[in-house]
């Protein structure tokens, strides 16, 4: 189940980016799929989460309405769209992947799986 992510790079402000995440099992579809991110000197912070549930989507108020999170389960690939990104985007963001969905997104201990990160740098 080991999640890979791929897609970071270097950004001007304003500019996109589009964050993946292929996780292995036959059970993908019922995984609750999150993002999250860690700046230099900070804490890991939640981004964003997919449920199995459509229509189940969830946002870090900073995020909210530039972010899209979104899952392909034919691919076992969950998607981070990022818009309008900022210098305080920057941050390695991390995939995870929950196996049981416990209802709550948030919080790293909620997890089972993480990826290695991908750096994001927006420049300013």
């Amino acid at each position: 189940v080991q999640p890979v992510e791929t897609g970071g790079g270097l950004v001007q402000a304003g500019g996109s980016l589009r964050l993946s995440c292929t996780a292995s099992g036959r059970s993908f579809s019922s995984y609750t799929m999150g993002w999250f991110r860690q700046g230099p000197g900070q804490d890991r912070e939640f981004v964003a989460a997919i449920g199995w549930a459509p229509g189940s989507t969830h946002y870090a108020d900073s995020v909210k309405g530039r972010f899209t999170i979104s899952r392909d389960n034919t691919k076992n690939t969950a998607y981070l769209q990022m818009d309008n990104l900022k210098p305080e985007d920057t941050a390695v963001y991390y995939c995870a992947v929950e196996l049981y969905d416990s209802g709550s997104y948030y919080y790293t201990d909620e997890y089972d799986y993480w990826g290695q990160g991908t750096q994001v740098t927006v420049a300013s």
